[in-house]
C-alpha cells in the first residue's frame, strides 16, 4: 500500500494541510485523483509520498487517465500557499478544475509561426528585443502606440522556435479580443483563449488541451492564465502591468505580477512587465534592484505623435453654453470628426445615468439600506442599483422625508452621456462600453464593428483606456479627469496619472492626427498637469517622495484587515480589541482601527486596520494570529 499527501479542490475544506490518502498503485506527483471528501467525491493532485501514518487513511477512488500536472505547477501552489495564505482548497481551485473523467478533444494542426502578416520592427523595438534575449524580469516602459505588443508577439515567436510555451496576459477580458486577432495571425491555432466567461465545459476543455499537447502553445487571457498546465514556458507577459484588476481580489489575494516572478524562476523564462505607465512600486523595485527597464519611444509607425491637448476648467461655464457636461470646444471637435467621417471617444469613468440622487429641499440621499453607499440611477431600467451588493429599487417621485417632488439626479454617469450626446448629435451612430454592457453588447463581443468604423461617437469607462488601437480615431473628450483623485487612498494620485495617460494614448498613434479635450475642476493639479504632458520623471519622482514620507510601498509592506459585525459598536469593539492583542508584536505600524470607506456592507458594519512593515513575514504573523470571521488583504493595490 501506498500513501500519498492530496491536494482537495473544495471551497468546502478550509484546511491549511493537505490530506492523506492510500492507493494500491503507485502514482506520480501531480497525478490527478478522486478523493472522499466527507460524503462527496471531490477532485485532487499528488503532491507527494509519505511513510504510513499513525491514523486510518481513506482509499483514493481512483487516478484520472491524464498526465500529471507539471512540477511547476505544484511548486508554484506550494508557493503561492504560503506567500498569499488561504483555504489549501481554494489554492487547489486555482490550479485544477472539477474533472472526473477526460473530456474528448479536437485534434489540432499546428502551422509554422508566420510574422509576414506583422509590420517590420521598429530600431526601437529591435533594441528593445536584443535585451530582452536574457532571461528575467523586465520593465518594457513603452509609450503608447510605440508597439509594445509587436515586441510581445516577436518574444513569443522566439519562445515557440525554442519548444517553449507564451503566456500573454491582459488586465481585462475586454482586451483579449484584439489580442486574440493579432496573435492568430501568427501562430494559428496554437492560441489558446482561457478566461472565466467561458463555461465551465469550455474552461475545463482548455485545460486539459494546455495539460495534453506536447507542441508549444500561446496562452491570452487575464491573470488567472498564469495557473496554467504548461510544462514549459519561455515567455510570460503581463500587458498594461500597472493595472489594479491583476490584484485577486479573493482569497487568495494574489498579485498576478509577483505570481509571474515566480513562475518566471521557476521555468527560467523572460517576464516582460509592460506598460506606458509602470507601477510606482514596480519601478522603483526594478532600479533599486539594477532589474532591466527598456524603454520604448516613438510611434511603431515612424510618424510623429500628432496630437493637440487642450485642457478646459470646468470651472469655467463660460466654454459649457450648449452643454452642462460637454464643452463647446469638445463639441466642436466631435462635430468636425464627423464631418471627416472619422471617430470620437468620450471617457467618462462613472457608471448609470446619475450618480447622485437627492432632495434640494431637506437633503434626503438615496442610498442603499444594507451598504449605505449611494445608489446609482440607470435611466435605461429606470432604476436605482447599489453596485456593491446589486439591490435595487424604483426611484421615488416625491422625497420619502420630506414628501416633496424635489428630487433630483445629479452627477452624470455613461448612459446620461449617451442621452447628452444624442441630443446633440441626433444623427450619429453611439457605442456605450462598461460593465452594464450585456455580453452581446460588450466590447470584445462589438470590438471589430468599432475598429471598422461602424460606431461614429463611442462612450465608456476605463473599458476603452487602455490597449485599443483605433485607426479611425481622431478625436478624445475627458469629461471629467477628476474622478480617481477624489478616492482617498494613497494610490489617488497614481490612477488618476495612469487613466489619464492611457486614455490620451488613444488617439495620435500614427493613423490620423488627434484632438484630446481634457475637462477638469483641478486644471494645475501636479498628477493632471504630469499626465497631459505626458512628463513621467516628474510624476514618478514626487510620487517616490510622498509614498517615502508616508510610509507606503514600495518602501513598507502593507497589509489590510478588517472584520464585520451587526453593529458599528460590536465592529469597533472587536477591531480595538484585537489591535490591543497586536501591541507586542514588534516592527509593525498600526493604523486604525477606523470604519471602512464602504462602512456598511451587505447590512454588516465594517472596521478595518491597515498594518505596515518594513518586513513582510510580520505582517503574515498577523494574518496566523486572525480570529474567526476576519478578512485580510495582503499587498493590497488600495485601501478602499
Amino acid at each position: 500500500m501506498h500513501y500519498y499527501q492530496v491536494w482537495i479542490r473544495s471551497n468546502r475544506y478550509h484546511g491549511n494541510e493537505p490530506l492523506t490518502y492510500e492507493s494500491p498503485q503507485k502514482l506520480a506527483i501531480g497525478q490527478l485523483v478522486r478523493v472522499p471528501l466527507q460524503r462527496q467525491t471531490v477532485t485532487g493532485f499528488v503532491s507527494g509520498s509519505i511513510a504510513k501514518p499513525g491514523f486510518a487513511t481513506k482509499a483514493i477512488v481512483g487516478a484520472i487517465d491524464l498526465p500529471p500536472i507539471p512540477s511547476q505547477s505544484v511548486q508554484l501552489a506550494t508557493w503561492v500557499h504560503v506567500f498569499y495564505p488561504a483555504p489549501l482548497g481554494i489554492v487547489a481551485g486555482q490550479f485544477i478544475p472539477e474533472i472526473t473523467k477526460p473530456d474528448t478533444l479536437d485534434s489540432n494542426t499546428f502551422q509554422k509561426v508566420d510574422l509576414a502578416s506583422l509590420p517590420p520592427l521598429t530600431d526601437a523595438q529591435q533594441q528593445a528585443l536584443l535585451q530582452l534575449r536574457q532571461p528575467g524580469t523586465h520593465i518594457l516602459h513603452g509609450d503608447t502606440g510605440s508597439g509594445k505588443t509587436r515586441v510581445y508577439l516577436e518574444s513569443a515567436a522566439s519562445a515557440v522556435a525554442n519548444g517553449k510555451s507564451a503566456l500573454l496576459l491582459t488586465p481585462e477580458i475586454s482586451l483579449t479580443a484584439q489580442f486574440v486577432q493579432r496573435a492568430r495571425q501568427v501562430f494559428g491555432e496554437r492560441v489558446v483563449l482561457l478566461h472565466s466567461k467561458l463555461t465551465a465545459a469550455q474552461r475545463r476543455k482548455v485545460w486539459q488541451r494546455q495539460l495534453t499537447t506536447h507542441e508549444p502553445l500561446v496562452i491570452i487571457g487575464p491573470r488567472s492564465a498564469l495557473f496554467s498546465p504548461l510544462k514549459n514556458i519561455g515567455l510570460i507577459v503581463l500587458d498594461e502591468a500597472h493595472e489594479p484588476a491583476y490584484k485577486q481580489e479573493q482569497a487568495p489575494h494574489y498579485h498576478a505580477p509577483r505570481v509571474a516572478a515566480k513562475l518566471r524562476e521557476l521555468h527560467n523564462a523572460t517576464l516582460i512587465l509592460g506598460s506606458a505607465t509602470p507601477s510606482v512600486s514596480d519601478y522603483a523595485a526594478a532600479e533599486q534592484r539594477q532589474k532591466p527597464i527598456i524603454n520604448l519611444r516613438g510611434l511603431a509607425s515612424g510618424g510623429d505623435v500628432d496630437t493637440t491637448i487642450t485642457v478646459v476648467d470646468r470651472k469655467d461655464r463660460s466654454l459649457f453654453s450648449t452643454s452642462m457636461y460637454v464643452s463647446d470646444p469638445l463639441i466642436k471637435a466631435v462635430r468636425s470628426a464627423l464631418e471627416q467621417k472619422e471617430q470620437s471617444l468620450l471617457y467618462l469613468n462613472r457608471r448609470g445615468t446619475a450618480r447622485l440622487v437627492i432632495c434640494e429641499d431637506c437633503g434626503w440621499q438615496a442610498a442603499c439600506p444594507h451598504c449605505d453607499l449611494p445608489l446609482t440611477y440607470h435611466g435605461d431600467i429606470h432604476a436605482l442599483r447599489c453596485h456593491v451588493c446589486n439591490f435595487t429599487q424604483t426611484p421615488p417621485v416625491n422625497c420619502p422625508d420630506c414628501a416633496r417632488p424635489s428630487v433630483v439626479y445629479k452627477t452624470i454617469g455613461t448612459k446620461a452621456v449617451v442621452t447628452e450626446i444624442e441630443k446633440l448629435f441626433p444623427d450619429a451612430r453611439i457605442a456605450r462600453f462598461d460593465t452594464d454592457n450585456s455580453k452581446s453588447e460588450s466590447l470584445e463581443a462589438k470590438f471589430q464593428d468599432i475598429y471598422d468604423g461602424k460606431a461614429d461617437i463611442v462612450i465608456g469607462t476605463q473599458l476603452l483606456a487602455k490597449g485599443l488601437d483605433l485607426p479611425k480615431l481622431s478625436v478624445l473628450g475627458v469629461l471629467l479627469a477628476d474622478t480617481s483623485l477624489q478616492m482617498p487612498d494613497f494610490t489617488a494620485s497614481e490612477r488618476t496619472y495612469q487613466l489619464l495617460h492611457q486614455v490620451l494614448g488613444r488617439v495620435g498613434r500614427g493613423h490620423r492626427k488627434g484632438t484630446a479635450i481634457v475637462q477638469t475642476y483641478q486644471p494645475t493639479n501636479p498628477a493632471i498637469v504630469d499626465a497631459t504632458t505626458k512628463n513621467w520623471e516628474s510624476f514618478y519622482r514626487r510620487e517616490l517622495a510622498e509614498r517615502k514620507q508616508y510610509k507606503y510601498p514600495p518602501y513598507y509592506h502593507l497589509l489590510k484587515i478588517s472584520v464585520r459585525r451587526a453593529s458599528a459598536a460590536s465592529a469597533e469593539k472587536a477591531a480595538n480589541t484585537f489591535a490591543a492583542s497586536l501591541s507586542a508584536l514588534p516592527d509593525i505600524i498600526i493604523e486604525g482601527p477606523a470604519p471602512s470607506v464602504h462602512e456598511k456592507v451587505a447590512g454588516k458594519y465594517q472596521y478595518q486596520m491597515v498594518i505596515k512593515s518594513l518586513r513582510r513575514s510580520r505582517l503574515l504573523e498577523v494574518v496566523a494570529r486572525l480570529p474567526a470571521n476576519w478578512s485580510y488583504d495582503i499587498d493590497p493595490v488600495d485601501l478602499l
